[in-house]
């Protein structure tokens, strides 16, 4: 319905959004196979999309919607244009706002019960784009970054929340899933990126990112140099298409990096780029392939 949407506003700030996303969530009610609960009386004007799903004891899926509560993107191109932009932190005040949100209050409220309660092998948090902080250049201090807005670098007092959340509550075994980014990538989660790690700042999660099924993405290079800026992004492939598999047992989780060879080949050879293993009990991914 629009592209970078945050709550009632859309990146052309159109009058009419409020009407289409209404439109939109209906069509998407009746025609995905979800499992969501009933309408409510104001019919599509709000759609309760997070929801928590237990397999067995072995893993709770709680599923996130980062874009139906979520604070306006800070510092926009300009007045009249919404949606995503880049910025350097320095230049951004509203970046550190501890009021702006990803989540709202009521889904972070909710995601604090349901790792309380957990008693599954697995928590994992499947949300929509990358989670890790991502700076196209260097980054000494938080304020040297340069960060894309749209996705959890503009909300890094939310984020920092949700971190703090899953120490508090220590719900074992966290994995966050993530998309949106048109590229494969595995990191560390920690609450401050832009200090070494440490006991007071280890690694409380590991993140797995699938790329885009046929979208095309930015050039391999500038993933390398990515990677190179943050450190805690321990891999990432941007030149290639696919998806990623997750072998999920008591002991460890799997995941593997899935490439098409040529996404305009309807009979091309996939194989696997990479993969990772998260043993149960330890927060970090090991490289096997």
């Amino acid at each position: 319905m629009a592209n970078d949407y945050a709550g009632l506003r859309d990146e052309r700030l159109a009058q009419d959004f409020a009407a289409r996303r209404a439109a939109a969530y209906q069509a998407f009610y009746e025609h995905m196979p979800l499992r969501l609960p009933a309408v409510r009386r104001d019919g599509f004007a709000q759609v309760e999309l997070f929801q928590r799903v237990d397999w067995g004891r072995l893993a709770r899926f709680h599923v996130l919607d980062d874009r139906q509560y979520r604070s306006p993107q800070a510092c926009t191109k300009s007045d009249t244009r919404g949606g995503s932009n880049a910025v350097f932190a320095r230049a951004c005040e509203a970046l550190r706002d501890p009021r702006r949100t990803m989540l709202g209050a009521q889904q972070e409220a909710w995601l604090e019960q349901g790792l309380a309660s957990s008693r599954a092998r697995w928590n994992i948090l499947a949300q929509q784009t990358l989670m890790a902080q991502s700076s196209s250049v260097p980054v000494v201090k938080p304020e040297d970054g340069r960060f894309w807005t749209d996705g959890w670098d503009g909300y890094p007092a939310a984020r920092r929340r949700l971190l703090d959340t899953i120490v508090r509550q220590g719900a074992h075994n966290p994995l966050m899933l993530g998309g949106d980014v048109h590229t494969f990538y595995t990191t560390a989660l920690r609450p401050d990126f832009s200090r070494p790690v440490s006991k007071q700042n280890a690694v409380v999660a590991t993140e797995f990112v699938g790329t885009s099924v046929t979208s095309s993405s930015r050039p391999q290079e500038r993933t390398l140099a990515q990677i190179e800026n943050n450190p805690h992004i321990l891999y990432g492939r941007s030149d290639k298409r696919g998806y990623m598999l997750l072998e999920i047992t008591p002991k460890q989780t799997l995941t593997r990096f899935m490439g098409l060879d040529d996404v305009r080949n309807a009979k091309s050879a996939i194989a696997e780029l990479a993969a990772f293993r998260v043993a149960d009990g330890v927060a970090g991914a090991e490289r096997t392939s």
